[in-house]
C-alpha cells in the first residue's frame, strides 16, 4: 500500500553543469504532473513522465527540473567568405576616402564571427538519469512507508468496526426475542379489529419484519469487511476501491442505526460511524 503523498530529490554535478531534480507529490483522484523544466531539458519531458508512471499510479505531482551550465558550451568560427566581401568594401572604401578599417571594424560587422551555441540535450542525459533516478527512488520510499502507518490505522479502524459488527451480530437472538414480543403485541391489537381480513394481517406483520429486521445488512457488512481486509492486503492500487467499499459500508451502517431502537446496538453504529468517518479520511491518501 503507498500513500499518494511524498517528496523527493536528487542532483548530479561534474565540472561542467549541475542538474536538481525535485518532485512533490498530493492527494488527486488521478495521477497529473505538473511540469517546471529547464528549457534545455525539454525534449525530456515524455521521458520524464514515464519514469515516474512507474513509481505513482495516482496524485498531483509538481516536477522541477534544474540546470546550471558551469561551463561555457559555445564555439566562435570566423565567415572567410563574409569576411572576404568586406574587405574588399573596405578596400573600395579606402580608396574614395583615405580612411583605412580597424579590427574593431570587422568584429563589429555582421556575420563574420558567429557564436555556436551547443545545447544538445543529450549532454545533459546522464546527468538527468541519475538525479531523476535518486528522486523516484526517495519519492517511492516516502510513499511506502507513509502507506505503511496507513495501513496500520485502517486495519485497526476495520477491527474496531468489525467488533462492533460482531456484537450486533451476537444479539440477534435478544434482537429476535425484541421483534417478537414487538410482532406479538401487534398482532394481538390487530386480531381486536374485527373487521381486518388474514390478509391484512399478513402484509402488517410482514412490513414490520422488513422494517426493523437488520439481518441483511449484517450479511452485507460482513461481506464488505471481508474485502475490506483482503484490498488492505493487496499489492494493487486500492484507493477507489476502498473509498467505495467505505461509502457502501456507511450505508448499511445508516440503515442499521435507522432500523434499530435498543440502545446497545446505536452505541454500537455510533462506534461504527466513527470508524468509517476516519476510514474514508486515511483513504483518500492511497495511491
Amino acid at each position: 500500500m503507498k500513500s499518494m503523498t511524498g517528496y523527493g530529490y536528487g542532483i548530479y554535478k561534474d565540472d561542467s553543469y549541475v542538474l536538481e531534480v525535485e518532485l512533490k507529490s498530493y492527494n488527486n483522484r488521478y495521477l497529473e504532473i505538473q511540469h517546471n523544466i529547464s528549457y534545455a531539458l525539454s525534449p525530456f519531458e515524455s521521458y520524464i513522465d514515464s519514469e515516474i508512471k512507474k513509481v505513482a499510479r495516482r496524485g498531483h505531482i509538481d516536477l522541477n527540473v534544474r540546470l546550471k551550465v558551469l561551463e561555457g558550451k559555445v564555439d566562435v568560427s570566423v565567415d572567410k567568405g563574409v569576411l572576404a566581401e568586406y574587405q574588399k568594401a573596405y578596400s573600395e572604401i579606402s580608396e574614395m576616402t583615405g580612411l583605412f578599417p580597424s579590427f574593431s571594424d570587422y568584429l563589429d560587422a555582421d556575420g563574420v564571427l558567429n557564436l555556436i551555441r551547443s545545447d544538445d540535450a543529450e549532454l545533459y542525459k546522464v546527468g538527468l538519469d541519475s538525479a531523476l533516478s535518486e528522486a523516484l527512488i526517495m519519492l517511492k520510499d516516502a510513499k511506502e512507508r507513509e502507506g505503511r502507518g496507513t495501513k496500520e490505522d485502517l486495519l485497526r479502524l476495520g477491527t474496531d468496526f468489525k467488533r462492533a459488527v460482531d456484537f450486533i451480530d451476537g444479539k440477534s437472538a435478544e434482537i429476535e426475542d425484541y421483534f417478537r414480543t414487538l410482532f406479538s403485541t401487534r398482532y394481538n391489537e390487530l386480531r381486536q379489529d374485527k373487521e381486518i381480513d388474514e390478509d391484512r394481517l399478513t402484509q402488517e406483520v410482514t412490513l414490520m419484519m422488513v422494517k426493523y429486521s437488520i439481518n441483511e445488512e449484517i450479511k452485507r457488512l460482513s461481506v464488505h469487511l471481508k474485502e475490506y481486509f483482503n484490498l488492505l492486503e493487496s499489492d494493487d492500487v486500492v484507493g477507489k476501491r476502498l473509498d467505495f467499499l467505505a461509502q457502501e459500508m456507511n450505508r448499511e451502517t445508516n440503515t442499521i442505526a435507522s432500523k434499530s431502537s435498543m440502545a446497545e446496538i446505536s452505541s454500537m453504529t455510533v462506534i461504527m460511524k466513527d470508524s468509517i468517518e476516519n476510514i474514508r479520511e486515511q483513504v483518500r491518501n492511497i495511491e
